[in-house]
């Protein structure tokens, strides 16, 4: 009864094609954002800030760069993490390069340069898929680890490769405490998400499906596969750099190219995997899942009888859960998280009848 859409009614295009038809997704969405802005930064404390919330939203910044290329494209990728070090290592270096450039400015070139990045690693998607292309742009993570680490110029000649963060100052507001960098991750994370749900839900969202469903029909009723398929890197690219930005600045504030390995791309994979491929509330879900599902087994282990596990067996066990769990939803639920998230809500729109 609480989620009934009787009464409401769509009386043009416009209002047919919102991201949140139902009245009632709107305002849950408005309260959501207004607790997010104006309660959590206040409330929070350190620890929550700056260990759980700002990973959260970067990893869900991720996941969504990588979901448009492969959930939505159909562009197998695994170099997510390449991506995420170009981002960052351009934007730490457009702020060094160019004195008093806005911090915004920097993000914005450090996508711009990991999209032109993920380009040129897309172009042998015009030749080849699956599989093989998930191999061919496994590539870039170690070109692109191996050229930060061989030239020194990309760290501003540091010998250790490390790159600190830059004075995160917008429009003369010093935003370098917990609350500060939370609330910068959480706006771009959300402009970028507002977009990203206007891009698939726009032409070039259709092309992408129609690609990823079957490339052949979609070339025989005039789809551009190059055109798409390389929009789609270069968008996945760019979101991705952007996350690599915010995770070294405003999470970690100093990275080496190293912290931008294979796991973490793995890591991201999988978070669109528990997630839901193909979904934009699925990389919440998948990032949720990703960040709070270790605390959740150390604070189990903490509750067993001291000695029964190791310290170091821990991590080994969360790495089997994590797999076990893959396998399930792969399983029993494909379509990840999300989908049971869209269940929930078909079964409320009914409540409380059974059919």
């Amino acid at each position: 009864m609480f989620y009934r859409e009787a009464g409401q009614f769509s009386t043009g295009y416009a209002q047919d094609r919102r991201f949140f038809r139902l009245r009632q997704d709107r305002i849950a969405v408005a309260l959501l954002v207004a607790v997010a802005f104006g309660v959590v930064p206040w409330l929070g404390n350190d620890y929550w800030l700056s260990a759980i919330l700002i990973p959260f939203l970067v990893l869900s910044l991720a996941g969504l760069g990588l979901n448009l290329l492969t959930g939505y494209a159909g562009q197998l990728s695994l170099g997510s993490a390449a991506f995420m070090a170009v981002g960052a290592f351009a934007t730490y270096n457009a702020g060094l390069r160019v004195p008093g450039l806005p911090l915004l400015v920097s993000l914005m070139f450090g996508g711009l340069t990991a999209a032109a990045v993920a380009i040129v690693f897309g172009l042998p998607s015009l030749r080849i898929k699956g599989f093989y292309l998930l191999v061919s742009t496994l590539a870039a993570q170690f070109f692109v680890q191996w050229a930060l680490t061989r030239f020194s110029w990309f760290s501003n000649h540091n010998a250790s490769g490390v790159i600190s963060a830059p004075p995160l100052h917008i429009a003369g507001v010093d935003l370098s405490a917990p609350a500060g960098r939370y609330l910068l991750t959480l706006a771009v994370v959300l402009a970028l998400f507002w977009l990203a749900g206007n891009l698939v839900r726009g032409e070039l969202g259709r092309q992408w499906r129609a690609v990823r469903d079957m490339d052949t029909a979609a070339a025989v009723i005039g789809i551009p596969l190059l055109k798409s398929k390389l929009l789609a890197f270069a968008i996945s690219g760019f979101y991705l750099g952007i996350a690599g930005a915010l995770w070294a600045f405003t999470y970690l504030g100093t990275v080496e190219p190293h912290g931008f390995d294979l796991s973490r791309s793995f890591q991201i994979l999988f978070i669109i995997i528990i997630g839901g491929l193909g979904s934009l509330l699925g990389n919440f879900l998948g990032a949720a899942f990703i960040v709070l599902f270790p605390l959740l087994l150390s604070n189990l282990a903490a509750l067993l009888p001291a000695g029964l596990i190791a310290a170091g067996q821990l991590e080994n066990l969360q790495k089997i859960a994590f797999g076990a769990l893959i396998i399930v939803f792969l399983i029993k639920e494909p379509e990840g998280l999300a989908r049971l998230w869209t269940t929930l809500r078909e079964r409320a729109r009914r409540w409380p009848l059974r059919y």
